[in-house]
């Protein structure tokens, strides 16, 4: 594995040997779930705030979700799941207590990483969600249109970004486990 950074604006983009290998030092089932949640959706950490309790937006296989940002294009979108995102939020919805405030969870995203040797350095609540972006634009390059309206985004340009990301063909590998089925979700 290259020891190369991969950042989005700021925001570090996580190969999945890196998610892995943090997964594996949450201590705490239920937080895992929610580090699950956070990837296997791509949703904003507000979002997934907001889903939690509303969970009827939930359809089984897919989230129905209204904009929550001010100048958004629509009112409302459809988060594409696989069968990872489809077990993943069905945890979380099962946890006791929603997500906690920002700032909890980016100290635990920092201490995370750094149990399990890896650079915290970017990591932030947008981590999970430039990563999972980043993997879609990498294994359906053909599908941007799809992974725009379920990630919200309206502008192409963005997504240009991803495809340059300096991934290793075991990354790409690696990747497939995580995103296998999405295009069919």
């Amino acid at each position: 594995m290259t020891n190369e950074y991969i950042f989005k604006n700021g925001v570090r983009i996580l190969r999945p040997c890196e998610i892995k290998a943090i997964k594996n030092t949450i201590p705490k089932l239920d937080n895992q779930n929610k580090f699950e949640a956070l990837l296997y959706t791509g949703m904003r950490y507000n979002e997934l705030q907001w889903l939690y309790k509303h969970k009827e937006r939930f359809t089984g296989t897919t989230i129905l979700l209204p904009s929550m940002k001010p100048k958004a294009k629509h009112d409302e979108r459809y988060v594409r799941l696989n069968a990872n995102g489809i077990y993943a939020i069905k945890y979380f919805l099962q946890s006791k207590h929603n997500l906690p405030v920002r700032d909890g969870w980016n100290a635990n995203l920092r201490r995370w990483s750094k149990l399990a040797g890896i650079e915290s350095k970017g990591i932030s609540t947008k981590t999970t969600r430039k990563t999972w972006e980043s993997w879609l634009a990498v294994m359906y390059p053909t599908s941007f249109p799809l992974i725009f309206m379920s990630m919200g985004h309206t502008d192409q340009t963005s997504m240009q970004y991803y495809m340059m990301c300096p991934f290793t063909e075991q990354d790409k590998q690696d990747m497939k486990v995580y995103t296998d089925g999405w295009l069919n979700g």
